[in-house]
């Protein structure tokens, strides 16, 4: 039996999770956020699939032009604008829009000769302090932009968004409306949590993230109970299963005791291949339809849980470590993180298989 972590991607989720988006805000343009390898799941498959989005947003433009070079010709946005003036020229030559979020982007576009006109977003800073752009300086800037650029919108960015009754979201959100009512601009401000949770936010245009890959976008929600399916499920194989008298230990660090004679799995997948390391002892696990509980620590390569309860499972099973029927959120809050992050962490040793 070959050792393999196998990445099972469902565009058909995918497309699901965009139309869900839709009927959230149907009179808003969606820019579908791809970056970081489109959350881990696979830039040019998963931005391939998501023809129905008006745009698709990237951090960098080595992404778009990834993007580009395999055959995509959606509208791009780099959501993190340009670096430099070549940067700036190149997306100008491709295509791609940018968002400006400090001085030195702003004197690009002054300074800079382009083939052509680049669509551009100002980025206001409304109280999250990390890229923006303050009133006075974006006053200033949108008479010259408009002059120079081929579209202009304005867009902004939540601090608290998934905490529904956060007043920040509404002081930041009319910061950004009376800016953009002011200069006569469209607006952007709604990520996935204020898709679902803030219809004031949606505006003229929308940036969805976690829910297209299935990830809940509040707190204390299940994905589930927004419609959204799940599209990436990891599972690998069980390798060996182990009988453990009471009272051994089991793992690095000896921390699991076995509290009864105990049978003990061990699966194929690890830290090396993207698994957690920090994942606590009881994080779920599912091998056929029962969820079995992760024991000791995590290694390099292998995991262990406690199939006492479970003496039908045996060597060769498929244990699903989140996806299908466990929920990649309920895996990040044992391991004290977030689903993106289990997402965004897998390593080259996992296999990806698309299914359309």
């Amino acid at each position: 039996m070959k050792r393999e972590v196998v990445a099972t991607i469902r565009l058909d989720a995918l497309r699901h999770n965009l139309r869900v988006v839709r009927r959230h805000c149907p009179r808003s343009r969606v820019i579908a956020m791809v970056k970081a390898n489109a959350y881990g799941h696979g830039l040019l498959p998963v931005s391939r699939a998501l023809g129905d989005a008006d745009a698709l947003g990237v951090a960098e433009i080595d992404e778009a032009m990834a993007l580009r070079a395999g055959g995509v010709v959606k509208p791009l946005v780099l959501i993190e604008g340009v670096c430099s003036a070549q940067e700036l020229r190149l997306a100008a030559e491709h295509g791609f829009a940018v968002v400006v979020h400090q001085r030195e982007q702003l004197d690009m576009l002054r300074r800079t000769s382009l083939p052509r006109p680049v669509d551009a977003w100002l980025k206001l800073e409304t109280g999250m302090h990390r890229l923006g752009l303050s009133e006075a300086v974006a006053d200033a800037a949108v008479g010259e932009l408009k002059g120079r650029v081929h579209a202009l919108g304005v867009m902004t960015h939540f601090a608290c968004a998934d905490e529904v009754a956060n007043p920040m979201n509404r002081a930041q959100l009319e910061r950004l409306a009376q800016f953009a009512r002011r200069h006569h601009l469209p607006g952007s401000a709604a990520n996935s949590a204020a898709i679902v949770a803030a219809p004031a936010s949606h505006l003229d245009t929308v940036r969805p993230g976690i829910m297209l890959y299935g990830g809940s976008p509040l707190a204390g929600k299940a994905a589930f109970e927004f419609d959204l399916q799940p599209v990436m499920t990891i599972a690998a194989r069980v390798i060996a299963v182990n009988d453990v008298p009471q009272g051994e230990s089991v793992g690095y660090g000896a921390t699991w005791h076995a509290p009864r004679d105990s049978r003990v799995g061990v699966i194929g997948i690890g830290y090396g291949d993207g698994y957690p390391r920090h994942a606590m002892p009881g994080t779920p696990v599912r091998i056929g339809t029962e969820l079995v509980p992760l024991i000791g620590r995590v290694s390099m390569d292998m995991i262990t849980v406690d199939l006492t309860a479970h003496p039908q499972v045996g060597v060769g099973d498929e244990a699903v470590l989140w996806g299908e029927d466990l929920s990649a959120d309920v895996v990040a809050r044992h391991a004290s993180t977030i689903s993106y992050e289990l997402f965004c962490r897998l390593t080259s040793r996992v296999r990806f298989d698309y299914q359309h």
